[in-house]
């Protein structure tokens, strides 16, 4: 399963980078948010010594799983850049990353968040002390996607992918979705939502999501995508 960031980079090989065009939101509009600050759990809900983001995952700690025990940890720069370079060249997932290519455009990726303000942090996500799977988990109220939808504060959103071909299509998705999405919820109290933006073309990711308990709230015209907005509540949202 694949997802694609909703802040893609300028450069070249990267969709949305030039041509952008109005964004439209479709289906029912939700209320939305103000300012942001706090910290919960080694969750981070504000600035971070001057940034504003997710903490370090290392202090998340494991979760349990049918599949067996899943962790993130923060992507290490050059230790880390081969074998993402390898996921993002294999065609599945380039057809939705659009990062195909050398090392240099994986790493600018990367860099990009690394780099930046911490309001998207790069992970690996390690199954059993594997790596298989590769996250983005960032502030979507600070993120260029909340100029289209109502974002509330401290909405938290994922991009994910799963490396090796053999992890896919057997549900694995929905099994670290929904661990991961469980802890979010639990160590950001002020959090009340974890949101996505699968390219709608996207089955198999928008139906994991859906097993993962998010329900489709919109369907937004991206400047790079047309994206299905998975939002799954800390509470229940009436049917």
């Amino acid at each position: 399963m694949q997802g694609q960031s909703a802040h893609p980079d300028p450069g070249p090989g990267r969709a949305g980078g030039a041509g952008r065009h109005p964004v439209r939101l479709h289906r029912a509009a939700q209320p939305g948010g103000g300012r942001v600050s706090g910290s919960v759990n080694g969750l981070v809900n504000g600035p971070v010594n001057g940034r504003s983001g997710v903490d370090e995952p290392a202090g998340w700690g494991a979760m349990a799983t049918a599949a067996g025990e899943f962790r993130l940890r923060q992507v290490r720069l050059p230790a880390d850049l081969g074998l993402l370079t390898r996921w993002m060249n294999d065609p599945e997932v380039a057809a939705f990353w659009e990062l195909a290519g050398p090392s240099a455009v994986t790493e600018r990726h990367l860099r990009h968040q690394l780099d930046g303000d911490g309001r998207s942090l790069p992970c690996l996500g390690l199954l059993d002390h594997t790596p298989m799977s590769y996250w983005e988990v960032y502030r979507a109220d600070l993120d260029p996607l909340a100029a289209h939808y109502p974002a509330r504060p401290h909405d938290t959103g994922l991009h994910l992918l799963l490396g090796p071909a053999a992890s896919r299509g057997r549900g694995l998705g929905t099994t670290l979705l929904t661990a991961l999405t469980d802890r979010l919820l639990r160590g950001r109290p002020h959090c009340e939502r974890v949101v996505a933006e699968p390219d709608v073309r996207n089955r198999r990711s928008v139906r994991a999501f859906r097993r993962a308990g998010f329900r489709l709230a919109a369907e937004l015209d991206l400047p790079d995508k047309r994206a299905a907005l998975m939002v799954r509540d800390r509470t229940p949202h009436p049917a």
